[in-house]
């Protein structure tokens, strides 16, 4: 099995509720890396995006990750855009297991409707900017994944079980 388990996909892909149980399931400890951001700077990452704009937020996301990637035995659920980074995949691809968590916009957009807290979805038309970021992260999203689990109409806990056996042979 995997020390590591990186889980990567758009907001709303189910990464943080689905790596939570994952990692009970496996024994194994999980973190959320904008969580351990917002830990560390004591202010949210809509905060962040409002004081330092995407680029500042991204270079933190980068430097926690650098931290995360050495921990051992964790489910880390990354942020939607962590991915754009080159030195980010990188350091998820040579460090554990990348598994992409994909939906159709269609599904994180309704699943994220009342969030507010999403920095990228704050004014206009919240499915059209899904849209986007999808069109923009796809493919990057895909390249890197060793694993690709589909969490449309599926629970929580047969996601949770599906990645459980794959991870196990794997």
């Amino acid at each position: 099995m995997a020390e590591n388990i990186f889980l990567i996909g758009l907001m709303g892909a189910g990464k943080s509720t689905i790596g939570k149980q994952l990692a009970r399931e496996l024994g194994k400890d999980f973190r959320d890396s904008d969580s351990e951001i917002e830990k560390r700077t004591g202010v949210s990452i809509d905060v962040i995006f409002d004081i330092e704009g995407e680029q500042g937020f991204r270079r933190r996301e980068t430097g926690m990750l650098r931290e995360l990637v050495e921990k051992r035995d964790i489910v880390l659920a990354t942020g939607g855009g962590a991915v754009l980074a080159s030195e980010n995949q990188q350091l998820l691809r040579d460090n554990g297991l990348v598994i992409y968590l994909r939906a159709t916009a269609e599904h994180l957009a309704g699943r994220i409707r009342m969030d507010r807290r999403r920095p990228l979805l704050q004014s206009g038309d919240k499915l059209a900017k899904i849209r986007e970021l999808l069109t923009q992260r796809e493919p990057i999203y895909q390249q890197l994944a060793d694993m690709v689990i589909e969490t449309n109409n599926r629970s929580i806990p047969r996601v949770v079980r599906h990645i459980s056996k794959m991870v196990e042979q794997a």
